[in-house]
């Protein structure tokens, strides 16, 4: 989702701080000499790469508050500051920080990503979905689509969850995408992203009571993917 280590993040810093890419500050030197606004920014920018090179989280923050408070009208820095609050778990912080983003950049996507993934992780589900359907409009992202029929499948919005889900099926990305599922004894393992949607589809039909279908779709999950431990055990239990 958010990378903090690309290898040009420190340029793209400097970049946004001093006005300057990497090539013309090369060009510049010498002929223009930097402002100290600019000199103690690029030292900051300096300062959060080395820290994220050496997962010191902390001392990256304070880099990027301090390049904040030297520029507080760049909403770029703002948003560094979101994806390493949720990089680092600190939820609460992500979610502020990206709606001050949005209320300076109303559809920034990453921002709002930030936001909608930190309120899941809080258990505010009600607002993650929110956050997570106002991306989808923006970006008609598939995976965003597909957060959102879980979710109102948790929420109990089972109506609104088969219909995102039908439409998740009719998509060309259903074939393709996998996803990735604890499978116990601490490990992980990929699915296909179709197996988890039927077996999504499965677990609404045993809500509303329609058992056979629940365990049609059960059934069509595992002919994909017959070690897909969820689908096993919704088939084993339906009948409990």
């Amino acid at each position: 989702m958010i990378s903090l280590r690309s290898a040009s993040l420190i340029l793209l810093l400097v970049g946004m701080v001093t006005g300057l890419n990497a090539q013309e500050a090369q060009k510049t030197e010498g002929q223009k000499p930097m402002s100290a606004q600019q000199v103690l920014s690029a030292h900051y920018a300096g300062v959060y790469q080395m820290a994220i090179r050496y997962n010191d989280y902390g001392m990256a923050k304070n880099a990027l508050y301090n390049l904040y408070v030297e520029n507080p009208q760049n909403d770029s820095i703002l948003y560094s500051l979101s994806a390493l609050y949720l990089q680092s778990g600190q939820f609460a912080s992500a979610a502020i920080s990206a709606q001050d983003v949005l209320s300076m950049r109303p559809k920034h996507t990453g921002a709002m990503e930030i936001m909608a993934v930190s309120y899941e992780r809080l258990g505010l589900k009600d607002k993650a979905l929110e956050g997570y359907e106002s991306l989808y409009l923006q970006t008609d992202d598939y995976q965003t689509l597909y957060k959102i029929a879980f979710l109102q499948y948790e929420m109990g919005r089972l109506k609104e969850s088969k219909t995102n889900i039908d439409i998740l099926l009719g998509k060309k990305e259903a074939e393709d995408l996998e996803v990735v599922f604890d499978v116990g004894n601490q490990q992980q393992k990929e699915y296909p992203i179709k197996v988890a949607l039927l077996n999504l589809k499965g677990l609404i039909a045993q809500d509303e009571g329609d058992k056979s279908s629940a365990k049609k779709y059960f059934n069509e999950a595992l002919v994909i993917s017959p070690d897909f431990p969820f689908a096993k055990e919704n088939l084993q239990n339906i009948d409990k």
